[in-house]
């Protein structure tokens, strides 16, 4: 018998039956949302065994769908039943990768012909029936050699080219799952039976580079979505087509605010229309705003420096794929992927005391990245991006109450837009720079700061850059989805490649703790998400065309410009439609635009001195003075 803890409770389990296993036996109340167990914090099967390494009282965890490892352990457990399909229904397929993500699965297939819709239902059609026979799900080791072997005979490269990496790493032993026929190279855990996953749906065929470089095989990949509970898939996948109604090149084309040109201007290059430049730059003036009210100074760097500020930075080595190099009276130089060199420089442009710091360096700057060519996607994965920039050098006993006030700016901004977020704190690497006590004083600093403003988050452990740890705050939409935005990061070493420092009140040089950071993050990627999350509907302040004057006839025209002037000369962004069309046919054009206010006039609005309003919900409101619509759009400026 051994020993366990489970619910800071001690039970005795038999030490040669599964310890998952006998852990539901005693606890059936678990039984039916456990996907996997934690054992000291490392993810198991259910079946699997104590091995003397967990210790003579091992800590015991379920693990359920609620957590994000649960959803992996379940969607990966669905990649291998569709690969298990795959294989019965198309003999002679190489199976490559099949990982579970951050929302459900994929698997990458070189198969010779074109998958299609009727295929993906055919390969449901086979998951079902994997899924109703229940088969076990095991695990087991072999001799790396042996696998080697195995996928050999099969012809599989991509397979025989992970396990001679593993081989190249030191691996003498790997794991495979089997089920019925179909076994897979994998490090688990998965789940005990394939019946566990019951509700599921294929969603599309993309192409995939092996390993994501375009030199390789191009593959067929098949994602998918499964979920225990077939309410939970039925929800799923009205929001994909919510998702489909409010996909944001679709809006925006319809809205006119941008277009992407590849042929002419470059894949991943937005081009905003007059439209989609008036909401953006209405965007971006309230954040310099928000950010001067806040104690940010405004800087502007250049687009393009010397390539020897990019090895200072080590960009040049660690990032030289994704910039953009070119010459200039045979010097190089490089396009900037990122702003914080320049704010470096401002700030290593002069001598600071002690007492000046914190100084905040804010940007709206323009920055561009070598993205490959097969993941552009309208405005969420583009080449050329502006990012709301700052940059703060601080003291140590300042750093806590910095992130609280970065915090506290991020949280106004995505309540003003009604997403939801959580929180993750990413720690030390394995690989990192600076010592160990500067980075735990910096990780406590930002876990105080969480904990003194009641925020909740969860620990990344060993994910933090290799020089800092950092906040990074996942939004979840309107559609549930997950989006990453902003990011805090405490850096050491910029501090000390460029040789940044202040004068303490001592008189010595000391070196400034540098905070990266980045509330919206991509302008272009954050008005993408925007649009499908407000379905278009931005609010006022905010909206390309606030207002639209339209006429029942041309005998309103006259009074129609009058309150457009008003609306104009009060800053408002408002149009007339004075076209010779009947009225209805006006609004719909408006409600395509979303334009959140109309002011409709005929005769009697012109007899009167009145307007009727109508907001893009449908909703009217008759004899408003111009006076009571200016009033209005007032109370809707931030």
């Amino acid at each position: 018998m051994a020993k366990i803890v489970f619910q800071d409770r001690e039970l005795e389990i038999d030490s040669q039956r599964g310890a998952g296993t006998q852990l539901l036996e005693q606890n059936p109340r678990y039984r039916k949302e456990t996907l996997a167990l934690k054992i000291n914090g490392q993810m198991r099967d259910i079946s699997d065994y104590l091995h003397p390494a967990d210790g003579d009282r091992p800590v015991i965890e379920v693990v359920d769908f609620d957590s994000a490892e649960g959803r992996g352990v379940f969607w990966h457990t669905s990649s291998h039943i569709m690969a298990q399909a795959v294989t019965r229904l198309f003999p002679g397929v190489k199976l490559a990768i099949g990982p579970s993500i951050e929302e459900g699965f994929y698997y990458d297939l070189d198969l010779d012909r074109s998958l299609n819709e009727e295929d993906l239902s055919r390969i449901e059609g086979e998951m079902k029936r994997i899924s109703d026979s229940g088969l076990p799900v095991e695990r087991y080791e072999t001799n790396i050699d042996e696998a080697l072997a195995v996928y050999r005979k099969e012809e599989n490269p991509y397979k025989v080219e992970l396990l001679e990496a593993l081989k190249e790493k030191g691996a003498s032993n790997v794991s495979f799952y089997r089920q019925g026929d179909f076994f897979d190279l994998c490090r688990g855990p998965h789940l005990p039976f394939t019946s566990a996953v019951k509700n599921f749906k294929l969603l599309k065929v993309a192409g995939a580079y092996w390993r994501g470089d375009e030199r390789n095989k191009m593959l067929q990949r098949i994602y998918g979505i499964a979920f225990p509970k077939k309410a939970q898939l039925e929800e799923y996948v009205q929001l994909i087509e919510e998702a489909r109604k409010r996909d944001h090149r679709v809006l925006g084309r319809d809205m006119k605010l941008f277009i992407t040109e590849p042929e002419s201007a470059g894949a991943g290059l937005v081009l905003y229309q007059p439209y989609g430049a008036a909401m953006k730059n209405a965007l971006e003036t309230f954040l310099k705003e928000e950010h001067r009210r806040r104690g940010y100074q405004m800087v502007s760097t250049p687009h393009i420096y010397n390539a020897n500020l990019w090895k200072m930075s080590g960009h040049y080595s660690f990032y030289h794929d994704n910039m953009y190099f070119f010459n200039i009276d045979e010097e190089e130089y490089a396009v900037k992927p990122m702003n914080c060199p320049g704010h470096v420089l401002i700030y290593g442009s002069q001598l600071h005391s002690y007492k000046e710091l914190p100084i905040k360096f804010f940007e709206l700057g323009t920055v561009y990245r070598h993205e490959k060519s097969g993941v552009m996607h309208g405005l969420l994965r583009v080449r050329g991006f502006t990012q709301d920039d700052a940059h703060i050098f601080c003291l140590p006993s300042q750093l806590k109450d910095e992130i609280k006030k970065v915090m506290d700016l991020a949280d106004y901004l995505m309540k003003l837009f009604n997403f939801e977020y959580k929180l993750e704190i990413s720690t030390r690497p394995e690989k990192f720079i600076g010592e160990i006590a500067t980075w735990d004083l910096a990780t406590q600093a930002l876990k105080d700061a969480l904990d003194e403003m009641q925020l909740p988050y969860e620990i990344n452990e060993g994910d933090g850059a290799f020089y800092g740890p950092k906040i990074d705050l996942k939004v979840k939409d309107a559609l549930k989805r997950t989006w990453q935005c902003s990011t805090i990061q405490v850096d050491f070493n910029f501090p000390e490649r460029f040789s940044l420092s202040y004068i303490d009140e001592k008189g010595e040089k000391q070196k400034p703790i540098m905070v990266h950071r980045a509330i919206v993050g991509s302008l272009e990627r954050f008005i993408g998400v925007l649009i499908e999350h407000l379905n278009g509907r931005f609010p006022f302040w905010l909206a390309p065309v606030q207002a639209r004057v339209l006429t029942i006839a041309e005998r309103h025209n006259e009074y129609a410009h009058k309150i457009y002037e008003e609306l104009f000369r009060a800053g408002y962004r408002v149009e007339e439609d004075l076209r010779q069309e009947k009225v209805n046919y006006k609004i719909r054009e408006a409600q395509v635009m979303r334009v959140p206010f109309m002011v409709i006039l005929g005769d009697e609005e012109v007899e009167n001195h009145t307007l009727t309003l109508r907001d893009r919900d449908g909703e009217n409101i008759k004899g408003l003075s111009i006076e009571n619509l200016l009033e209005r759009c007032a109370s809707l400026r931030l």
